[in-house]
């Protein structure tokens, strides 16, 4: 993880603040330093978002610069493409990641291409923040983890904040990036509490993951919520087994080469991803663990993750669809 900051400055000061808390400050602070900034999407206004993510901005900021949508992501995320082209920064936030689908022309076929299209000769600024993932027993249409088919199409970036600091890190980098980025947000965070740089200039770039805690026996590259739950599993594993873990934080672009000096040093490595199994982001790192790091492997890598099913109503079937951390207990011990 690296922090930007003003030249001459010293180590910024944090404060510990939840991940809600985290994401709403970046909005703030951006909002705050570029007029261009503005925030749009269902009940983002007076009710401050389903999640209370956005709570109180519309008292600072007025209606112009948080604005409440009608219910229709294909309306408003056109929109937002437009606004991005004609020079605004827009800041879309979409209730579920499973609406996306409800877009995905604006998306595909827009956003994704416009730069492109154009030579290079257009800038598409615009950040989608979405929540994903099962846990609160939403059922099938609340709970999907889609940033598998973001971080694949061209054109667009994907971040997966895995503490507080990162959610306010990498969002700050989406909102001053000149190309679509996608912020998935994991549910079941918006409570959990770290520490979070207070410089208005801290910022993560896209492309870096960050060793969260070193090991010598394996490593865990880890997305949203199973960063913690792998930390607090290599916490337990202290003394018996030394675990690496390793926030992926940005799934488009990558940060191979932290992957692959971790895996160089331990030989081992399990994926850690709320994602379905099948040709997604746990095949992708394992991928690029193969291909740079084979030599270096002393057994299979190891993937955890949601079955190939949708994610179920019934609180007892979800909790055993989901991963946690004794599913990465038990990938560990597999190789071990």
């Amino acid at each position: 993880m690296s922090t930007d900051t003003a030249a001459g400055s010293g180590p910024a000061d944090t404060e510990e603040m939840t991940v809600r808390e985290a994401i709403r400050l970046a909005m703030r602070e951006e909002l705050e330093q570029d007029d261009d900034v503005f925030v749009v999407g269902e009940d983002v206004g007076e009710f401050g978002g389903v999640f209370e993510v956005t709570s109180g901005l519309v008292d600072d900021f007025g209606e112009d610069r948080i604005r409440d949508t009608p219910i229709s992501e294909a309306g408003f995320m056109g929109a937002a493409v437009g606004a991005a082209a004609t020079g605004t920064r827009p800041v879309v936030e979409i209730m579920f990641a499973d609406f996306l689908g409800v877009c995905a022309e604006q998306i595909i076929n827009q956003m994704a291409k416009n730069r492109y299209m154009f030579g290079g000769k257009t800038e598409m600024p615009v950040t989608v923040r979405t929540t994903e993932g099962g846990g609160m027993g939403a059922a099938s249409q609340h709970s999907g983890t889609l940033h598998t088919w973001f971080a694949h199409f061209p054109g667009v970036m994907a971040v997966a904040p895995g503490s507080p600091a990162s959610a306010k890190g990498l969002l700050k980098t989406a909102i001053r990036s000149d190309d679509p980025v996608f912020v998935f947000e994991n549910k079941m965070m918006y409570e959990q509490t770290g520490e979070v740089p207070l410089d208005e200039n801290f910022t993560i770039p896209l492309g870096e993951a960050s060793v969260e805690r070193e090991g010598e026996d394996v490593t865990v590259v880890a997305t949203q919520r199973m960063v913690g739950e792998s930390l607090e599993l290599a916490e337990e594993l202290a003394g018996e087994t030394s675990v690496e873990v390793i926030d992926l934080q940005s799934l488009y672009p990558l940060d191979t080469d932290t992957l692959v000096e971790s895996v160089n040093k331990t030989g081992r490595l399990v994926v850690a991803d709320e994602s379905p199994l099948s040709y997604g982001t746990h095949a992708e790192v394992a991928s690029r663990v193969m291909e740079n790091a084979f030599y270096s492997l002393d057994a299979p890598i190891q993937r955890v993750g949601v079955a190939d099913v949708h994610i179920p109503f019934s609180p007892a079937l979800e909790d055993e669809v989901l991963p946690h951390g004794d599913d990465v207990k038990a990938a560990i011990d597999r190789i071990v």
